[in-house]
């Protein structure tokens, strides 16, 4: 564990207790002012600051523990942001029910002088703001300090039985996190020359003994039980945190229930966490959202549309593109139009008519695509219009989708659709993501983006569909905001 990240975890506490205690007294001075109820004004209630004192105290000594006790001080950099931000705002709700249940059966047995219920909310809403907040700063400081190399790194071993030259990707994803350094790569099938797997094994445990690394990372599995315990023990007991790399079946392990066929014990591998159920609730979640996306970016969404038609007021600034979803239907998916009028495929608005803007782009593909096919993505793209960088740099062409996502052939988090062309040319593994409705957002794009290949995109989508959670929407959802926020 690194000196730093215990320092981070422990400045976590105090700043939390002084986040939650002043914002009790920032919560009263907003309540002066409004209810923040539109069209309602309730009458004032306040409280002075000698009584405000030892509501906000208390409160800020509960915060602290209740976060305690569900490990959000956490000393591990390497743990989810968004994961911790969600976490923030569950517990923190269970707090406020917690501390109002207390605040009303305590009033005249502990206390006199009663807090105005607003201010309990309030100081809930601004309490979850500045304490996300500062764990966004906190997580900045570090990573910046960290890349500068102020902070120490996190040492890593990595041991496969693979060519250096098939893993350069994995090698070059873990540099890019800027957290790790690679402490060793233990390759038993470029040692084996040197070593036996004796030898081999002794000279990692050596390794991991003389605390040279903080993490093990199998980049595969395919090593002998005696050689995968061993290390597994060794790692336990010199406290050195264990990961490997799945393949899929792997993935899908965790996507089983034991079930009986009479009496004969059997283990289900479900296709997908998404039963009817779930199937609703996501579906509520996709209207509720959207529906609201929708009114809050209109204006914004009126922009972009006048500012397309300015180009060419006679062609649609909203485009329609035939895309394939759930089960091989077609639907027309939407999108703000950022190439030239005539070099848009048509084939959602004329069918029979050969289209040579379809053949231009198929010779752009060949010639300038940058990304292997099915997928493709053309550099120096000749048929963009004026407002192409800022839509396609913001992923603003795809706002319109949230239209796609309210009469439902599309969700806000799912696999992506592709172009019918694109489809045909799908392995029979890829078809997996034809299995449930398409995307606005989806794992690719906040794992990557186009610097993966199709076949990985569809590694990502698997992942989806087996292992779905409304918490791994809602982390899809967040870095997708964060990842364009911070273009």
């Amino acid at each position: 564990m690194k000196k730093h990240e215990i320092i981070f975890s422990i400045i976590k506490i105090p700043l939390d207790f002084f986040i939650v205690f002043f914002v009790f007294f920032l919560a009263r001075d907003i309540r002066k002012y409004t209810d923040l109820i539109p069209w309602v004004q309730l009458k004032i209630h306040t409280i002075n600051d000698k009584n405000l004192f030892w509501f906000a105290f208390f409160w800020a000594i509960l915060y602290v523990i209740i976060f305690a006790l569900h490990r959000l001080y956490s000393i591990k950099i390497t743990n989810s942001k968004i994961k911790e931000i969600l976490q923030i705002i569950r517990f923190s709700i269970y707090w406020f029910f917690f501390y109002s249940a207390f605040v009303y059966f305590a009033k005249d047995f502990l206390y006199v002088s009663q807090i105005p219920r607003l201010i309990i909310l309030f100081s809930l809403i601004l309490s979850i703001f500045f304490v996300s907040l500062s764990r966004i700063f906190l997580n900045f400081i570090q990573n910046f300090l960290i890349k500068k190399e102020f902070l120490e790194k996190r040492k890593i071993l990595l041991i496969t039985n693979q060519n250096l030259k098939d893993i350069k990707d994995i090698i070059k994803d873990i540099k890019k996190s800027k957290i790790y350094k690679i402490a060793w790569i233990a390759n038993k099938k470029v040692e084996k020359n040197k070593y036996n797997s004796i030898e081999w094994l002794e000279k990692i445990k050596k390794f991991l003994q003389n605390k040279k690394t903080d993490e093990i990372l199998f980049i595969n599995s395919d090593f002998s039980k005696k050689e995968l315990y061993e290390i597994w023990e060794n790692s336990k007991i010199y406290n050195i945190r264990y990961r490997y790399i799945p393949n899929s079946f792997d993935i899908t392990k965790s996507n089983s229930s034991l079930t009986l066929i009479n009496k004969i014990p059997v283990i289900e591998l479900k296709n997908t966490l998404l039963d009817w159920w779930s199937r609703v609730n996501k579906r509520i979640f996709d209207i509720i959202f959207s529906f609201f996306a929708i009114i809050f970016l209109a204006p914004f969404l009126f922009i972009i549309w006048i500012l397309i038609k300015l180009e060419n007021f006679k062609a649609p600034a909203i485009y329609k593109n035939r895309r394939v979803w759930q089960n091989w239907k077609e639907f027309n998916l939407y999108k703000f139009r950022y190439l030239k009028w005539k070099y848009c495929i048509k084939d959602a608005y004329n069918k029979e008519k050969n289209d040579e803007a379809l053949e231009y782009e198929k010779k752009l593909i060949k010639t300038q695509s940058k990304r292997k096919w099915p997928l493709y993505k053309i550099k120096n793209d000749p048929r963009k219009t004026k407002i192409w960088n800022f839509i396609e740099k913001y992923s603003i062409d795809e706002l319109p989708q949230l239209f796609n996502v309210l009469i439902w052939n599309m969700s806000l988090v799912w696999p992506r659709p592709h172009q019918p062309r694109e489809v045909e040319k799908y392995k029979e593994n890829h078809k997996i993501v034809l299995t449930i409705k398409p995307w606005i957002t989806w794992m690719a794009q906040v794992n990557w983006r186009e610097n993966n290949d199709f076949d990985k995109e569809v590694e990502l989508d698997t992942f989806y569909i087996e292992n779905w959670t409304m918490l791994l929407d809602l982390k899809i959802i967040l870095k997708t905001i964060f990842t364009i926020l911070k273009r």
